[in-house]
């Protein structure tokens, strides 16, 4: 297949980039044996993933056209572009793409071959001035294989007789593409230097003596044999994991035609579809957007890989972006998979979501806790750590009971994962080394609401175990930690507050510990995306939605007037009204997003307002009873929108730039699709339909909310170092080793001992009967440590007051 071939110039190319993540369509067949994803935007093929959804391996495939006197157009550039779905829930494609200038029209329908890892392309070519026969038409290929533009070979080569062009890469894999027209002339080159387009662009013509490049970023180019006779082609792109497989995946696949390929893709999503419950709906883009949702959330899982899903199809603002990304969102992150379960446990499809708790319980972390990110495998990408993805695993499984899909004998299997993760909660909690928006460490009132309801949760499931002893010490946690969210996370008298008319807030983050207690009054927050002139900003200035997960997780009542007065903050600083409705931003500050002149985001930038907030605000307004607001909400997340009916991370806020093809209220540069955008939109449908939101945990609710059950304790901890209790409250020390508290409530006149134990998640703790001592008193303590053989060297101290003091 390979022979001694005159290698092109320009080695190894430009430096490597990926390409716009603003798809238009994702694509996959429901049958392990494809193994290949696809996506779509202007007009043309992007990345295709194989063998597996976290492994791109092109950049794009897209047409040139070139025709008389110099005539030359790219179809992503030079051409109007519409997409159209097959029909409703089937990911398969008709784009037509015209040309600006009028002279053609091309005409696509794009699926994957069931049977086998190609993606197939019938294309139709249209002259709409002059003839078939004028023009010219390149499809121009640029691999990335595994994840890598550079490091790539291409070459012209053939299979069985049929000329093909092919590429090898990293890792193992090879590709091959085929057209059912003959190539009338090809080419191999280096991106940048020799490669299709700077041939065509320069004189209309392939230069052929290019054969091949070795080594580095490159393109093949091949000129499509249309004619007046055959307007029509079939190109069919395939992977394996060496040239010939990749070639006879190709070959076999035109062999099998486009219709009998189709057939069986459309049949395989139309009866998966089936499965699922009747929440369709026609938005305004008269788009079945339910359907689009769900075909979104499994077109980013890999059937022969149960369980996993990745973040999405994309690379945000991937054109800026090169090899130094190696991930892009095609990660799994256990936040957004417990998200994409969810989206199918509201669907019907509980299966699907049991397969996913199953996958989590593979990947658990020996400690207990999940990698903030990772490849299919497990293998962690970065190594944060958010205390909500330890936590949500946990709710996921509470949800699958509730909903019947996690059976009491079935749920024997997962036990031993929601103790190891309830385990690490009470290790590590309440405070979080990365919030949900991977940024910063504190206490959070997002991640407090999801690690507590986790905690009731898990104790529910824990005493049905039998582990009493357990579930009664996470409920006890559960309660000292809910008691204190507003001492942690609330404020009162701030410059906010004077502005906006409330009494008080939440903040979106407040600092941890370090050698005092954490006040959301005291302290900075870091800014992570912004200049370091602006990163530091003080807790108290910022707020966020997040503050609406307390309502979401059934921790707090709709209509408290800690919530309500929030609410009113967060609409006076973060939401932003678009064409389509209100959509609300990250939080004060945010710098994750493009830059004011519309430049990419390159580390720093301006946070855009992201749609799945709309979709979190409706759950907020059906739990105030405010359904005729949840269903505007609904129709404002659909708005937001691209074409295809996608739903992009953030939407643009500012005035419109046609050069960087940004919209008021439409995609920005940032990913789309987010699966976890449309979980959140099946969610609200789903719950619109119950009256009732779908995933709020029943513990939490009961427990206070209805219940304003309280707490006796208050838990000091080497990452909570409280300064004071509140009269009547016993103080309970809780460390990760043995130990001989060494204390005094008299101001170290007299002193007792007492020993720590351990208990069923192996903290050593010992509650202090300091309940009796008077306002104004104080308990003082140190450590000596058993193990070690040494004491602690510092003598905590923690006053007694009238009430609680933040």
């Amino acid at each position: 297949m390979e022979t001694t071939q005159a290698v092109a110039p320009g080695a190894p190319g430009i430096v490597a980039r990926w390409t716009s993540s603003a798809k238009s369509g994702v694509g996959t067949a429901l049958s392990p044996a494809c193994r290949v994803w696809f996506t779509l935007s202007h007009g043309i093929l992007n990345e295709v993933y194989y063998p597996r959804v976290d492994h791109a391996c092109t950049r794009d495939l897209g047409l040139i056209v070139c025709g008389p006197a110099g005539y030359f157009s790219e179809e992503k550039r030079h051409a109007d572009h519409a997409v159209e779905l097959f029909e409703d829930g089937v990911p398969a494609y008709r784009l037509t793409n015209t040309a600006i200038d009028g002279a053609y029209r091309i005409e696509k329908q794009i699926l994957v071959d069931p049977e086998r890892p190609t993606v197939l392309q019938a294309i139709t070519f249209t002259a709409l001035k002059g003839q078939v026969g004028d023009f010219r038409i390149y499809a121009l290929l640029a691999p990335h294989l595994v994840n890598s533009g550079a490091g790539n070979t291409a070459w012209i080569g053939e299979y069985k007789g049929q000329q093909m062009l092919f590429a090898t890469g990293t890792g193992g894999v090879s590709l091959a593409l085929a057209s059912s027209l003959p190539w009338a002339s090809s080419s191999a080159g280096y991106v940048g230097f020799s490669d299709g387009w700077q041939q065509l662009s320069k004189s209309g013509r392939l230069d052929t003596d290019c054969q091949r490049a070795d080594d580095g970023n490159v393109a093949l180019t091949g000129e499509i044999g249309f004619s007046g006779n055959a307007p029509r082609a079939l190109l069919a792109l395939a992977f394996g994991p060496s040239p010939q497989e990749a070639a006879y995946n190709a070959r076999a696949s035109l062999m099998a035609g486009f219709d009998a390929a189709a057939k069986n893709y459309v049949a395989g999503w139309r009866d998966w579809q089936k499965t699922l419950l009747a929440l369709d709906r026609k938005g305004a883009s008269d788009l079945n957007t339910y359907r689009i949702s769900t075909a979104v959330l499994a077109t980013h899982r890999p059937l022969g890989f149960p369980g996993p899903a990745v973040a999405s199809l994309s690379i945000p603002w991937g054109f800026s972006k090169g090899d130094e990304d190696l991930g892009g969102y095609h990660l799994v992150w256990p936040r957004d998979l417990v998200e994409t379960a969810g989206g199918f446990l509201a669907a019907g499809a509980g299966a699907d979501a049991l397969q996913i708790l199953a996958y989590l319980r593979t990947i658990q972390e020996a400690d207990g806790h999940w990698p903030q990110n990772a490849w299919l495998d497990g293998t962690a990408y970065w190594d944060g750590i958010q205390m909500d993805e330890c936590a949500f695993p946990i709710l996921l499984a509470d949800a699958l009971i509730r909903e019947g899909q996690l059976l009491p004998e079935s749920l024997m299997t997962f036990i031993t994962m929601i103790e190891r993760a309830a385990s690490f909660l009470v290790r590590n909690g309440p405070v979080t080394g990365e919030d949900r928006w991977e940024e910063d460490a504190g206490y959070s009132p997002f991640t407090l609401a999801v690690e507590i309801a986790a905690l009731l949760a898990s104790a529910d499931m824990l005493d049905t175990s039998g582990r009493s002893d357990a579930a009664r010490y996470l409920c006890e946690t559960a309660d000292c930690w809910n008691e204190q969210i507003e001492r942690w996370t609330y404020v009162t008298d701030t410059d906010l507050c004077e502005r906006y008319g409330v009494k008080g807030y939440y903040v979106r983050i407040a600092p941890p510990d370090v050698a005092d207690a954490a006040s959301p009054k005291d302290g900075f927050v870091p800014i992570k995306n912004r200049p370091a002139g602006e990163a530091d900003q003080p807790a108290q200035a910022i707020v966020s939605p997040d503050a609406l997960a307390l309502v979401r997780f059934g921790l707090r009542a709709a209509d408290d007037p800690r919530i309500l007065d929030t609410v009113r903050v967060i609409d006076a600083d973060l939401r932003c009204d678009l064409p389509q409705g209100p959509v609300w931003y990250r939080y004060t500050g945010d710098g994750y997003g493009e830059h004011d002149d519309g430049a990419p985001f390159d580390g720093v930038g301006k946070g855009r307002p992201w749609p799945l907030l709309v979709g979190e605000r409706a759950h907020y307004e059906l739990a105030a009873g405010r359904i005729d607001r949840a269903q505007s909400l609904l129709a404002t997340l659909e708005g937001s929108a691209g074409p295809g009916g996608l739903l992009p991370e953030q939407v643009w806020d500012g005035d419109d730039m046609p050069d960087r093809e940004l919209r008021r209220g439409g995609p920005t540069g940032s990913a789309m699709p987010l699966v976890w955008a449309h979980s959140e939109h099946i969610k609200l449908l789903r719950s619109l339909r119950d009256g009732k939101v779908f995933d709020m945990p029943r513990q939490g609710v009961e427990r206070y909310v209805k219940g304003k059950t309280g707490s006796p304790i208050r838990s000091w901890r080497f990452n909570n170092k409280i300064r004071s209790i509140p009269s009547g409250k016993c103080l309970r020390v809780e460390v990760l080793a043995s130990a001989l508290v060494h204390w005094s409530v008299d101001d170290g006149k007299t002193y007792q001992d007492s020993e720590t134990c351990q208990n069923v998640f192996g903290i050593h703790l010992v509650d202090l009967p300091v309940a009796g001592i008077q306002p104004g008193g104080a308990i003082m303590f140190t450590f000596f440590w058993h193990e070690a053989g040494h004491w602690e060297g510092t003598e905590f101290k923690v006053e007694i007051t009238a009430g609680e003091v933040g």
